[in-house]
């Protein structure tokens, strides 16, 4: 490995937004490298890597933005960013370092827009606008922080810059879906995307998606948990006028993906190998999760009987990774983020149609998690668990009735397949918590163990 490919080997694992986290990295290699800016001998250099990381027999790819600039003029407040010291493209030595923190350079991409200068060649970075979007000069893109799997930037009131890390070849869904649902007042406006060529592909991959910003919103988890905290702190507390309303968004979005993009319905055999995959995720998360084991047979008697449900499915595209993280709250009303789902599945896979029930379930097991996660840490109280699980039971069923108000399919006349895909869904959320947040594993656990009859998880 080069110096520079040593450096980001011990730089990635450190990142919140690297997949991989807890696998020694083997070898770090720099795919391709595309030249933004270039100062010169004494001012910042910006690039775009693509960087693939070898872990146990697999390569996954990422996007750093490297700036570089001279030794010892890297200002203090990018002490934080910095990556090393090492040539550059053959010069000579530079301090590297992560460019998403530095305002000079952030502007700049921005500007890449505004002045309709598309890249050059194929193979090229390509920054590319939609028909009648007008991108103007903002300034200095600000970070956003807290985002694990991507990497955004504000500017001004105005764009949204989301960089994607983990690539995949291939359009990006979140541009996809958002280029479908253009117009509609429940999601950002797409204005422009940047592309690249990765080597061995033919298709251009998304790099970053650039949105309108939606000011004065608030996330819909922090809304959520607030909520939460205060009633178990006794205060009045009511969130299902906000739950009810965002059911009711939630169909119209899946109703205008259904008129934008292909459907289709899942035939009685395919939702039985449907309910299989979910048994060996079951059978595998119980072998590296001994407290979910105990609970595998109810969970198993669910997906028997979605194996059994004997009338087709409707599919469709849906936003795939669905929780209150992903939606934010205006006055205007709810909007939709992040529609690329799971970042660390292949593009390809996160194009199929699915269930919108499954986003459904997503969210009802986003509510759990907002009262359950207030309680980790605490001694297990019987009063305050009450209060969260009616907290959860009370937005849940204004969720549904919400959404079948706004045209989705009623979740209280499709149970079963509802249950089943909740349960799939807190299976994965065990294994991440397991990987992830020990801490946090008591809350799927207990949503498992409550939802198949047994007592409360022990906290």
């Amino acid at each position: 490995m080069s110096q520079l490919e040593e450096l980001l080997a011990v730089w990635l694992p450190r990142q919140r937004w690297f997949s991989g986290k807890g696998i020694p990295i083997r070898r770090v290699r720099i795919e391709s490298r595309y030249t933004l800016v270039s100062a010169g001998p004494g001012g910042p250099d910006l690039n775009v890597l693509v960087v693939q990381a070898g872990q146990r027999g697999t390569n996954s790819r990422y996007q750093v933005l490297l700036g570089s600039r001279p030794p010892r003029s890297l200002p203090p407040h990018l002490a934080r960013s910095a990556i090393g010291v090492c040539p550059v493209a053959g010069g000579r030595p530079r301090v590297v370092y992560d460019a998403a923190h530095d305002p000079q350079l952030t502007a700049l991409l921005l500007e890449r827009f505004t002045s309709g200068e598309e890249g050059g060649r194929r193979g090229r970075v390509r920054f590319r606008t939609l028909p009648g979007a007008e991108v103007r000069p903002c300034g200095e893109g600000r970070l956003l922080t807290g985002e694990q799997s991507n990497t955004s930037l504000v500017y001004g009131r105005d764009y949204v810059l989301k960089t994607f890390r983990r690539l995949w070849p291939g359009r990006n869904p979140d541009l996809e879906l958002n280029m479908a649902l253009s117009g509609s007042p429940y999601v950002a406006r797409p204005c422009g995307w940047i592309e690249a060529d990765l080597s061995g592909h033919t298709t251009p991959t998304t790099l970053a998606l650039l949105q309108t910003f939606v000011p004065d919103a608030t996330d819909g988890w922090l809304l959520a948990t607030e909520n939460v905290r205060r009633l178990l702190e006794g205060e009045d507390a009511d969130f299902g006028d906000e739950a009810a309303r965002l059911g009711h968004t939630t169909a119209q979005v899946h109703s205008s993906l259904a008129r934008a993009l292909p459907t289709d319905v899942l035939s009685p055999a395919s939702t039985a190998e449907l309910a299989d995959a979910m048994v060996e995720r079951l059978a595998m998360a119980s072998a590296e999760v001994p407290e979910l084991a105990e609970h595998a047979p109810r969970v198993m008697e669910a997906y028997a009987d979605f194996a059994k449900v004997d009338e087709p499915l409707p599919i469709q595209r849906i936003h795939g990774d669905y929780h209150l993280g992903q939606v934010i709250r205006p006055d205007s009303g709810w909007v939709l983020l992040d529609f690329e789902g799971e970042p660390t599945v292949p593009v390809r896979e996160r194009q199929r149609l699915s269930s919108p029930l499954r986003d459904v379930a997503g969210m009802l097991r986003s509510f759990d998690y907002a009262a359950g996660y207030l309680l980790v840490g605490r001694p297990h109280d019987p009063e305050l668990t009450w209060a969260a699980r009616d907290w959860v039971r009370r937005n849940r069923d204004a969720f549904c009735r919400g959404y079948a108000d706004g045209g989705g399919a009623d979740p209280d006349k499709h149970l079963t397949v509802l249950r089943a895909f909740e349960f799939d869904k807190a299976v994965y959320e065990v294994l991440y918590e397991a990987h992830n947040r020990p801490d946090w594993l008591r809350v799927p656990l207990e949503s498992i163990a409550t939802a198949a009859g047994a007592p409360p998880v022990p906290g």
